[in-house]
């Protein structure tokens, strides 16, 4: 018999026990029920609760036994605790309704707390009532469940089997508070902007489209939140930071989720080096909050998170790991060669400097920075919306940090003359017009904004999920995300 059919077998015979229940006078999804401790509770403080009351509720983990006396375990919130029933000990419709029970089943129940022979915590059941019955039993093996198919699609069966999974969603949530209040406490305040614009600007990326029907017009699923946060900076704001939902059209890898979670933040009067105090600092504050040190063990290697971090200029990190000093490459038709060379297969026939510099760096270099770096000075083609370094304008004032050979965070000196901006849209409207769909599109009433003045401005933005995926030694992002985007089945 295959699974399927193992499957509808079980489930005929839990739809039975229901109609038994029901033909009992027990409703088989009951009403909530109060209760005065959670397991946690119990296990904890045994000495005072010994011998008395108390009511719990869960869901039925494994029943041992269908005797005049048996044991299961329940599960809550907070772990798992041994129930012991006796039929002597209870009613008849209660031990009637204890053998209509199946692992999965969720229950409340009060009783006395003792210890077994065995010496483990366990309540003396008296009374019970039925929450919800299962009618679906649990995968094969659901114990510890690795099936990451079944783990991603169907998380409450993750979350039900793996205990350590909820532990990683809910430092997620520390992870988000810590952030929120070091921001928070910093000055800065939370703001919302739209999520669907009638342009997708801020980063290189290809958006989703979508239409909305009373204007008749095509909307975007927003890619970034920064050129409407750069806005409140024209309009007065200082310190402005949104931490919300981000979506890009683009691949699926252990790295990327077609939404993500993203926090920019823009604080007026500063620059990309207040940016990278601010980096280090956060990160290093909220890992010695939710994890109680800056020194953390991430797929097998140490991290020291500690301030202050690594930095290089991208022309520094390239030199030193490929040994190329592009300081002294004058031309792109030499970069492209150097690029043949190291056999660097994105380069095109009409790639500059710049950008040839970045693949080479993407490829040769970033997979050798493991601890926190920061790598600065990027090159003006893949920078439109940083400022231009006043001794060198090929390169802007940003960078990225780079921590487990991943980008983690993003930031600038924050382009404030209009003109240039202006003449850097054009430039990437033309690369979009030959080919380029990552390429930003024009955002005029942005380039209007900066025309009536925004004060010099440092602006971050750091990746959510991949900083989750380093607090809690997460390899794949899908680990870190509740419900990840999955191809439908068939």
């Amino acid at each position: 018999m295959d699974h399927a059919n193992d499957v509808n077998e079980i489930m005929k015979v839990r739809l039975q026990k229901l109609q038994d229940l029901k033909n009992m006078g027990i409703n088989p999804f009951g009403d909530k029920y109060p209760y005065s401790h959670n397991s946690q509770q119990i296990k904890g403080n045994f000495v005072e609760l010994e011998n008395q009351k108390v009511k719990i509720a869960g869901r039925i983990m494994a029943i041992r036994g269908h005797g005049k006396a048996a044991f299961f375990d329940i599960q809550d919130d907070k772990g798992k605790i041994q129930i012991y029933i006796k039929k002597d000990n209870v009613s008849e419709d209660t031990f009637k309704l204890y053998n209509l029970l199946d692992i999965g089943d969720i229950v409340s129940l009060g009783g006395k707390v003792f210890k077994s022979k065995r010496g483990e915590i366990t309540i003396s059941l008296d009374m019970m009532k039925l929450l919800a019955k299962s009618l679906r039993p649990m995968p094969e093996k659901w114990h510890g469940l690795k099936d990451t198919d079944i783990r991603y699609r169907q998380r409450y069966l993750d979350l039900i089997a793996n205990p350590e999974v909820k532990q990683t969603f809910l430092t997620r949530s520390k992870i988000i508070s810590a952030m929120r209040r070091y921001l928070d406490e910093n000055g800065f305040i939370e703001v919302e902007t739209p999520v669907l614009s009638p342009i997708a600007g801020g980063a290189a990326a290809r958006p989703f489209i979508t239409h909305h029907n009373a204007l008749d017009m095509e909307l975007y699923l927003r890619i970034a939140t920064e050129l409407y946060l750069k806005r409140l900076i024209v309009g007065g704001f200082e310190k402005v930071y949104e931490l919300g939902k981000d979506f890009r059209n683009e691949g699926i890898s252990i790295k990327h989720n077609p939404e993500f979670t993203m926090m920019e933040l823009y604080q007026a009067y500063a620059d990309y080096k207040d940016m990278m105090e601010l980096t280090e600092n956060m990160v290093a504050h909220i890992a010695k909050e939710v994890l109680g040190t800056t020194k953390i063990n991430y797929q097998g290697e140490e991290i020291d998170l500690t301030p202050p971090w690594n930095r290089m200029t991208m022309i520094e990190a390239v030199k030193h790991f490929t040994g190329i000093d592009f300081n002294s490459v004058n031309s792109d038709e030499e970069a492209r060669r150097i690029a043949s060379e190291l056999h660097i297969e994105e380069v095109g026939n009409q790639d500059t400097i710049g950008k040839i510099l970045n693949l080479i760096f993407e490829e040769k270099v970033e997979e050798n920075l493991v601890q926190p770096t920061f790598i600065y000075d990027y090159p003006i083609e893949i920078s439109p919306l940083a400022k231009k370094k006043e001794d060198n304008p090929r390169f802007t004032y940003r960078f990225e940090a780079f921590i487990t050979r991943r980008e983690i965070a993003n930031a600038f000196s924050e382009l404030n003359d209009p003109i240039d901006q202006r003449d850097r849209f054009l430039q990437q409207v033309k690369e979009r017009e030959a080919g380029d769909e990552e390429a930003h599109v024009f955002d005029e009433d942005y380039v209007t904004a900066l025309e009536y003045g925004m004060p010099p401005t440092g602006g971050l933005g750091i990746g959510i999920d991949r900083l989750v995926m380093l607090l809690t030694d997460s390899y794949s992002i899908r680990d870190v995300i509740l419900f990840p985007t999955m191809r439908p089945k068939a």
